[in-house]
């Protein structure tokens, strides 16, 4: 079974999350920056099996697209001009990156290890990414 792919696109960053193989288990891969994302994703298509993209979708408290939505539409133009055949779903990334952030407290991680911004866009795209899943099912 192909995997699941999960983008949480930033300005700067983009924190990349995949599933296993039987699509049950969301796992951070990378962060890397987000001008050399394209060339990333073509590397990694070529030798996993991906199915479909997930690409947050960054909405105010009232539903409203977020004043990063205009960035993020321009990426997945680009997205869809190298990746035409990829499957590709929006979601919801409200409250993804305080998640992660929640996250990296409560698995104890010190003060200073809690400052790799990195970290929470990889683990705010694994986030999105079981979110996915467990919606899908």
């Amino acid at each position: 079974m192909p995997r699941i792919l999960s983008i949480d696109y930033g300005l700067k960053r983009t924190g990349i999350a995949v599933t296993d193989e039987m699509q049950i288990i969301a796992s951070g891969l990378t962060t890397i920056a987000s001008d050399t994302l394209v060339v990333f994703l073509k590397e990694y298509f070529s030798k996993e099996n991906v199915e479909k993209v997930i690409i947050g979708e960054p909405k105010q408290m009232d539903g409203t697209p977020s004043e990063s939505a205009a960035i993020i539409e321009k990426f997945i133009k680009i997205f869809q001009k190298e990746f035409p055949e990829m499957k590709l779903d929006r979601v919801d990334e409200r409250f993804t990156s305080k998640m992660a952030f929640q996250t990296m407290i409560d698995s104890g991680l010190k003060k200073n290890q809690r400052k790799n911004k990195a970290l929470i866009d990889e683990i705010a795209a694994t986030i999105m990414l079981q979110d996915y899943l467990q919606y899908k099912r």
